[in-house]
């Protein structure tokens, strides 16, 4: 049972990780435009540079997040138990009984036509 709070806390430390790393990435200037007549590029999807420690760091990541993430989904499926969160709840004994008909108000008189 503990395991699976670790897993999580991973998991949700991993996420937070994943997140703040990819929005520090700077976008690659020469991309899939390059192709299409923009700056001259051979490449299809743009000059392919030596990796960064940031694009390691989001690799890792992102296959920690992957393991963690088919971890738990795995100990979810094979979590004995009750199947939803209210199977466990006694269902309440108080009688309910229908709401009394709603009265009728009362019609205003119609005044008298001459």
């Amino acid at each position: 049972m503990w395991v699976t709070y670790l897993i999580t806390a991973v998991h949700v430390f991993v996420c937070l990780f994943l997140i703040i790393v990819v929005l520090l990435q700077s976008g690659k200037s020469g991309d899939i435009a390059a192709a299409f007549g923009g700056q001259g590029s051979q490449t299809a999807f743009g000059p392919r540079g030596a990796a960064t420690a940031l694009s390691r760091a989001t690799t890792w990541s992102a296959i920690i997040f992957m393991v963690t993430s088919i971890t738990l989904s795995i100990s979810a499926a094979r979590r004995t138990g009750p199947a939803s969160v209210l199977s466990g709840v006694k269902p309440s004994q108080t009688k309910s009984q229908p709401a009394p008909p709603a009265q009728q108000p009362a019609a205003p008189a119609t005044p008298s036509q001459k």
